[in-house]
């Protein structure tokens, strides 16, 4: 049996996969829901991490700006928790961030001592005007958000 972690770009095949991570993650209400048809349609912008055949994580990189990215569905299965698997694809899409040579790396969450364990740091979440006006708008959160801004310089 393979234990080996690999990640990797996501491709059409994983979109049941995805969909199905992030849906348990929504159904908790603390993830965005995404449908698999948008899934299809940002496809690009995600990796999954597998062991073996099995998908056990993903998360995204979505372009906010010229010089801003954010990390969203962020997510690894029951049992894959406390693994190492979430660092590596934060980790692969900071690597992509870099390669698009974008200086700076967001997230809004709950674990925010996880990302603060990779190089992050807690800041107001104002501070992402970009983020406010394209996504927040449509959260039903939007005034009582609860989640926690991370931000990375990469420059």
């Amino acid at each position: 049996m393979t234990t080996t972690l690999t990640c990797r770009k996501a491709v059409e095949q994983d979109i049941d996969r995805l969909y199905h991570i992030i849906q348990g993650y929504a159904e908790k209400g603390i993830m965005l829901p995404r449908t698999r048809e948008t899934l299809a349609a940002q496809l690009d912008t995600f990796v999954v991490a597998e062991i073996g055949d099995e998908l056990v994580g993903c998360g995204s990189l979505t372009r906010l700006g010229q010089d801003l990215v954010e990390i969203r569905s962020l997510g690894v299965t029951e049992g894959h928790k406390g693994q190492g698997i979430g660092k590596a694809i934060v980790s692969l899409l900071e690597q992509e961030a870099r390669k698009q040579g974008i200086p700076k790396l967001m997230a809004l969450t709950y674990e925010d001592k996880f990302f603060e364990r990779s190089g992050f740091s807690v800041v107001p979440k104002e501070i992402f005007p970009e983020k406010v006006w394209r996504d927040c708008i449509h959260c039903k959160k939007q005034h009582c958000c609860d989640e926690i801004a991370v931000l990375k310089r990469l420059d």
